[in-house]
Parts: C-alpha cells; structure tokens; sequence
C-alpha cells in the first residue's frame, strides 16, 4: 500500500484496539491472546520499520567476515543470502577458524551486534535501559 493509512498506522490501530478495547475486558485467555497479539503487533511494526537497514548490516559484517559477495537485489534473496552466509560462518566456527586471534574477535563482535539487533525487534526491553530502541521506553 502506498497511501494512508500506512502499514504502520493500520498495525498501530489494532494494537491500541487490543490493548485499550479487548484486554480491559478480556479473561482468562482470551485476555492473554490478546496481550500476545499486541505484542506480536509491535514486533511487526519494529521489524518492518528496521529491517532494511538491518539486513544491509548484517550483510555488510558478514562480508568482512566471509569475503564480499554479491548482494541480492530482493528483500526475500537478501534474507535467504544471509541464511547461507550464516551457515557458512557457522562452518568455520565449528572447524575452528574462530578458536582465537583477530578473526575470532570480528566474529565475536558480529554476533554480539546481531543478537542485539534481533532483540531491539522481539523484545527491546531484554537489552535493559541504556540499548532501548530510539523512540522506546525503556522499562
């Protein structure tokens, strides 16, 4: 969709719905289905609003890390290069490659940047007060 409402304007909508109209009166359940809903609503909204810059990162360190290659022009390919790049770094962790040294750091430092990355989107408050997204509370 190109025009108003936008994507995140609609996924807003619904969460605020969930939250404010279903949950209040809501039990059991249903009650927690609903929480669960909206949760997985904001996770879309921070995926979808992240994820072209995260996956371009993400390919960027894992050139240093394996070597340039050519990036795919989709969002999709991008993903599913990413995948294969990661079971190639996988790989060469298990045959030792990062046991020690300059590699083993860069590696380190990748997949520390990754996991974080990852959190900010599933759930921002796991990173504690000083990584909270911008423009997110942190608890």
């Amino acid at each position: 969709m190109q025009d108003r409402p936008t994507y995140s304007e609609l996924l807003k909508a619904v969460e605020r719905f969930l939250d404010e109209e279903v949950v209040p009166n809501a039990e059991g359940t249903r009650k927690f289905h609903a929480r669960v809903a909206a949760n997985v609503l904001r996770i879309v909204t921070r995926e979808l609003e992240g994820e072209d810059e995260q996956l371009s990162a993400e390919c960027e360190r894992l050139d240093d890390l394996l070597g340039a290659s050519e990036r795919p022009a989709s969002r999709t390919a991008l993903r599913e290069a990413i995948r294969m790049r990661t079971e190639e770094l996988c790989r060469r962790i298990r045959e030792g490659e990062a046991d020690a040294g300059p590699y083993r750091e860069r590696v380190v430092d990748h997949l520390r940047t990754t996991v974080r990355e990852k959190l900010r989107v599933s759930d921002p408050a796991w990173l504690g007060r000083d990584e909270a997204p911008e423009g997110e509370a942190a608890p």
